[in-house]
């Protein structure tokens, strides 16, 4: 019975002094707050610069649950999925502001359409349309890995103008650029002396 309890003390022993050392390999409470800091830091950067872009081009951002939305990306003809040259100023400097400050960014470019049409050509032709401003976003210089796009077609749950379609649907024909990581915040210092 000694040697049972003694067997038994010497097994919690081992076992507290395997989970101690284990514990040497968590993250220190200071640095745990150190890069939630600096991820929150670089979240309120990407806000600020997207609200930048917002005002100079008029487009609609808002912020959900840590992802920055652009809703008016471009804008399409009615069965079109070419880009109009009027849209490429403000995707030139969002891809720009993106390169320049968050080049970990995920973004995300989600494809809309009017309900004119079979949702299948419509689901198609909304992925057409994230595709050509992913194709655009890639050619400005964004990473091909960090930019990927979707289509929501016609869902009538995502449409701005329920229903319309033609010139009262133009809103419904649409992209919208989602920023789902912004990645880590760059550091604008000189390397150190070498």
């Amino acid at each position: 019975m000694v040697t049972r309890t003694f067997r038994n003390a010497g097994l919690v022993v081992a076992l507290s002094a395997a989970t101690l050392a284990g514990c040497s390999s968590y993250i220190k409470r200071d640095e745990f707050d150190s890069t939630v800091a600096d991820l929150r830091a670089t979240d309120q950067k990407l806000q600020s610069q997207i609200d930048s872009l917002s005002q100079k081009h008029d487009a609609l951002v808002t912020q959900l649950a840590g992802r920055v939305r652009v809703e008016t990306g471009a804008h399409f003809a009615t069965g079109d999925a070419s880009l109009n040259e009027e849209d490429k100023p403000f995707l030139d400097d969002f891809a720009r502001v993106i390169k320049d400050n968050h080049s970990d960014a995920l973004i995300t470019i989600e494809g809309f359409t009017d309900p004119a049409g079979s949702a299948v050509a419509n689901r198609r032709l909304g992925l057409q349309r994230a595709q050509a401003v992913r194709d655009y976003l890639v050619s400005s210089g964004l990473g091909a890995q960090q930019v990927r796009a979707v289509s929501y077609g016609e869902d009538q749950n995502r449409q701005v103008r329920a229903g319309a379609i033609g010139d009262a649907g133009r809103d419904n024909r649409r992209v919208s650029l989602v920023v789902d990581y912004a990645g880590v915040a760059m550091q604008n210092t000189a390397p150190p002396a070498g």
